[in-house]
């Protein structure tokens, strides 16, 4: 029986993470991204990890990849040449927004330009009903005329969203076969496929953005599988979705949507991993990389997710400033801190960091590659939090004089500061961006964080973690083995899974059990496709839920069912059902108000590997210490003499007081004065309080 060898690969905005997985051991190792060409990356970091594991690129079995190149696109706005056809009078919905106001005092404040602008979004006249039911039929002629002028006009891909296409999505595809024929090497991208959910603002742009990275993607993924192939990597490429599965690369490339945050989700996916095997019921991941940081609630090991959420916030990161986009996605943060992440001081004479980024080219100034910014990686360098000589295991040699004169020139010598106060300036303005935006995701969700459990990975998390957990009261960190490349590792621990919805609006006194079971079993068969055609034997679970609100509602709640619940649908239990867990988020249910579902979910995956117990025993024995090192501790405000210890040399059970500093190839744990920090049986470290009585 031929073993299974996998390789997971993570293509971030500085580094790409890979990791090759053997029944004995992993092996890891970050490259330098190449923005150029990612795939070049890839395949250096695969002939690494191979060389190193001792085995041929032509046992991998399976390759696992997630990539920020759809996220990147939106943002930096270099996507394909795309067109919008949509309902005679919408032309300007994803203009319009929502009209809400994010910054709602903000007298200057702008809001983001559209993916598409005015001359690019083309109109028909037709129109359904929300009901599905024809109110003006479409015309062949005038959807003829129009390819014609698209073709004209170069387009490389069309999105087509009609109003209340998800009830009938018959429109749609005229028009989708009259562009076949007209413009048959142009790329379309219907709405009733692409998120077949009401409210036509987030299904408009979230189909305008599958056919905007469409072709790039497609020739990306296309590129990768012939040069892996040619390197004698010839084997399955699966790609990570932002709901925390994993899709086959046809499907990627016909909804690359999908793909948008899928290095997080990956990421995710390792935290909940963690959790679980410490049996660890409300977790916070905290992964910070060198573009952007993450922050997701985990609760009893499951990530929460939402069925809507934003890239390319552009306004301070604040939400509702961003790209909404409507398919599943495991729900985070996003912060733009990240090692990269460069400093500034502002009008006001107080220090900004980001969201702007060095990424990999040129990098933070101590990469000596003509980077004049101060990034968050000159401050920790000057800090002494980084050893300049073993950075990215030795890969890259830092410069400690060029983060010094960069710190000076843009930060010192306009506030008056010496070169290391300018440091902990730009540390601690990073560290409480960070900080507040854990705090107030907490408290839009009704969470309290001095009961949870931080889980720290990426590059640069430990370098921030105990830190962060000082403002947040959060009393313990793990740092899990494999910290600095745990998205790729998440990757190898997804499932196959696919999450199918549709808007169906139906209130409660006319609930009808047979189109509600007909809605669920057509859910089923598609979702449970997507994830056969990963692998057409695997065993498969299911999950449902609906999502529902009080009749005048605008939002709803997401409201679980069991199988059997799914399977004999009845009104009584669906109002039960909604109002417990309305009672659960609000305090209270409304008496006398009739509920109502608008939209229905069935998410299929296959099962997961269980995960081992970890045991907890602890010694009095210490590691053996390595140096010492001249560490700024914020906490205390003043430098300390921190002990320095090899990873690899940290047993289980083995207990160190701070202040500390932990090294391996791929990050750096700081343990600040007022922790310590154990090792568990399963190489996991845990940064916690010091007990009273510690030095």
């Amino acid at each position: 029986m031929q073993k299974k060898i996998r390789l997971g690969v993570d293509i971030g905005g500085t580094f790409t993470d890979v990791v090759l997985e053997t029944p004995d051991s992993l092996t890891s190792k970050k490259i330098l991204t190449t923005c150029a060409a990612p795939e070049d990356a890839i395949i250096e970091g695969m002939h690494n990890v191979c060389s190193k594991a001792g085995i041929s690129v032509s046992a991998i079995t399976r390759i696992i990849h997630g990539t920020t190149l759809a996220t990147n696109a939106l943002i930096e706005r270099c996507g394909a040449k795309t067109a919008l056809i949509t309902t005679e009078g919408f032309r300007d919905v994803i203009e319009m927004r929502t009209e809400s106001r994010f910054e709602q005092y903000d007298l200057n404040l702008t809001l983001p330009e559209p993916l598409l602008p005015r001359n690019r979004r083309y109109t028909i006249r037709e129109r359904v009903g929300a009901r599905g039911d024809v109110l003006r039929p479409i015309d062949r002629a005038e959807v003829e005329a129009l390819a014609d002028r698209l073709l004209a006009a170069g387009y490389e891909s069309v999105a087509v969203g009609f109003l209340h296409a998800y009830a009938n999505d018959a429109h749609e595809r005229l028009v989708a076969e009259v562009l076949s024929e007209k413009m048959p090497d142009t790329m379309v991208s219907l709405s009733s496929e692409i998120s077949p959910q009401m409210r036509e603002y987030e299904r408009f742009n979230t189909t305008i953005t599958n056919a905007y990275i469409k072709p790039l993607m497609t020739s990306y993924l296309s590129r990768l599988r012939d040069r892996l192939a040619a390197e004698g990597a010839d084997c399955p490429i699966f790609l990570m979705h932002s709901g925390g599965g994993v899709m086959s690369i046809e499907n990627a490339t016909e909804f690359p949507v999908r793909l948008v945050e899928s290095g997080p989700a990956g990421g995710a996916i390792f935290a909940a991993d963690i959790a679980a095997r410490h049996g660890i019921g409300k977790s916070l991941s905290f992964d910070m990389g060198g573009t952007t940081a993450k922050i997701c609630l985990i609760r009893n090991q499951v990530p929460e997710t939402a069925r809507v959420f934003e890239v390319a916030r552009t306004y301070r990161f604040k939400k509702g400033s961003g790209m909404p986009i409507s398919i599943p996605a495991i729900n985070m943060v996003e912060i733009g801190a990240g090692g990269g992440s460069l400093a500034h001081v502002d009008a006001m004479n107080q220090i900004r960091v980001g969201p702007e980024s060095a990424g990999s080219d040129p990098g933070p100034a101590c990469y000596g590659r003509g980077g004049q910014k101060p990034a968050v990686t000159d401050a920790d360098l000057v800090l002494g939090k980084i050893d300049p000589k073993n950075f990215a295991g030795g890969a890259i040699l830092l410069h400690a004089d060029k983060s010094a004169r960069a710190l000076n020139l843009v930060v010192g010598e306009k506030l008056d500061m010496d070169i290391a106060e300018a440091a902990w300036g730009l540390a601690e303005v990073v560290d409480e961006n960070m900080a507040n935006a854990a705090r107030v995701h907490a408290v839009e969700n009704g969470e309290d964080l001095s009961e949870y459990t931080m889980i720290a990975f990426g590059g640069a998390a430990p370098l921030h973690a105990a830190r962060l957990c000082e403002k947040l009261g959060v009393s313990r960190c793990l740092v899990p083995a494999g910290a600095g490349v745990g998205s790729a590792i998440g990757f190898l621990l997804a499932p196959f899974s696919f999450e199918a919805n549709r808007s169906v609006f139906m209130r409660m006194s006319a609930f009808d059990p047979v189109e509600v079971k007909r809605l669920f079993v057509d859910m089923e068969a598609e979702a449970a496709s997507f994830v056969h055609s990963c692998d057409a034997a695997a065993e498969i679970f299911k999950d449902y839920k609906v999502y529902m609100r009080y009749a005048g509602q605008g939002w709803e709640i997401p409201v679980g069912l069991t199988a059997t619940q799914a399977e004999n649908p009845d009104a009584e239990t669906f109002q039960r059902l909604f109002e417990k867990d309305y009672v659960k988020l609000f305090g209270r249910a409304v008496a006398g108000m009739e509920a109502e579902i608008v939209v229905w979910s069935v998410s299929v995956y296959t099962p997961t590997r269980k995960p081992c117990t970890v045991s907890t025993a602890t010694t009095c024995a210490a590691p053996p210490v390595t140096g010492l090192r001249d560490l700024f501790d914020p906490g205390i405000s003043r430098r300390v003499d921190a002990s320095i210890i090899d990873r690899s040399a940290f047993r289980p059970g083995l207990t160190a007081p701070g202040p500390a500093v932990v090294t391996e190839d791929e990050t750096t744990i700081i343990v600040p004065s007022s922790r310590e920090i154990f090792n568990h049986s399963d190489g996991t470290l845990d940064i916690r309080i010091k007990k009273e009585g510690t030095p």
